[in-house]
């Protein structure tokens, strides 16, 4: 009985020691984790669009996704959903529309970030974008300044799809460890 008892105290520390230690590295994860939202706004109408089509191969106008066009884009990056609302960056890049099935797009662009709390700052980010899922992820592969160093994920929700405005607004939640 006494033996039993002098192998199950070190079992016991051992595996509290473990617990212990698995919690401190579970907390330790969201160590440097910053969220934050921004309005994305691709204008494609109008007199000063923030979206062009910059290329498209032969049989693109006969694909029900468009499949095969290249779009360079300039948004504007602002804090509220809102046209107009203060703008606090710029979505640089371009995406592609990569899916001979559904309408999904190769996005590559920079969120370059002019204004506010990120000012001078960037992120990288490089995803596949299914437009008809309510929410889509996407991967941060990179940044600058204060994100130097950083990896990640957003989460893009279409606020409005731009049918009748011309503008398609689409709110992205980053989050973000540098």
């Amino acid at each position: 009985m006494v033996r039993a008892a002098a192998v199950a105290a070190p079992a016991l520390q051992l595996l509290l020691v473990l617990c212990a230690a698995a919690a401190a590295w579970a907390a330790d994860d969201n160590a440097g984790l910053t969220k934050f939202k921004v309005y994305f706004h691709d204008v494609f109408g109008g007199p000063n669009p923030t979206a062009i089509r910059v290329a498209q191969a032969a049989s693109t106008n006969g694909s029900s996704t468009s499949f095969g066009a290249v779009v360079a884009i300039d948004d504007p990056l602002t804090s509220e959903a809102a046209s107009g609302s203060a703008e606090v960056g710029r979505a640089q890049g371009s995406y592609t529309f990569a899916d001979q099935k559904t309408l999904g797009l190769l996005m590559n662009m920079n969120f370059v970030f002019t204004a506010g709390e990120h000012n001078g700052s960037s992120l990288a980010i490089m995803g596949r974008n299914e437009v008809l899922s309510s929410v889509r992820e996407m991967g941060i592969v990179g940044g600058t300044g204060k994100f130097r160093m950083a990896k990640g994920y957003v989460e893009a929700r279409t606020v409005d799809s731009g049918a009748k405005s011309g503008e398609t607004i689409v709110e992205y939640t980053l989050f973000v460890k540098a």
